[in-house]
């Protein structure tokens, strides 16, 4: 019996979890190395918490946040004025038989991990946990 290959799965594939990671590693270095010719992109140190990828692997979704928190919409313009050069400098790097098209977002695993800690320090969560 043949393996049915139109199988729909929960999550992304190994595939794209190690493209996403690659791509998340090589945006990173570019971005700290400062090899985008924009100063006022250069400006910012910008984390690249995490990097998801189409199931076809044509676009990648960059979730990022800049250091402290400040200026999240003025990173977001930024890296889309410059997506096409950041694309030529990930595709560079990588040997896909692609250069994905490169989205931003902002990163709010952060903030969510703060207010996950603020909820479990309350008085009346804490009794519950405990108890």
């Amino acid at each position: 019996m043949a393996k049915n290959q139109s199988y729909t799965s929960d999550g992304p594939s190994q595939r794209q979890l190690r493209v996403g990671e690659l791509i998340r590693r090589t945006l990173a270095d570019i971005l700290a190395r400062g090899d985008i010719h924009d100063p006022d992109l250069n400006r910012y140190s910008i984390t690249v918490g995490e990097v998801r990828t189409s199931p076809d692997l044509k676009v990648a979704t960059a979730y990022v946040v800049p250091l402290g928190g400040k200026g999240q919409d003025d990173i977001l313009e930024l890296l889309d004025r410059n997506k096409s050069e950041l694309r030529r400098a990930v595709s560079k790097n990588l040997t896909l038989k692609f250069s994905p098209e490169l989205r931003f977002r902002l990163d709010d695993t952060f903030d969510r991990m703060d207010d996950t800690r603020r909820m479990f320090a309350q008085d009346d969560v804490r009794r519950d946990v405990e108890g």
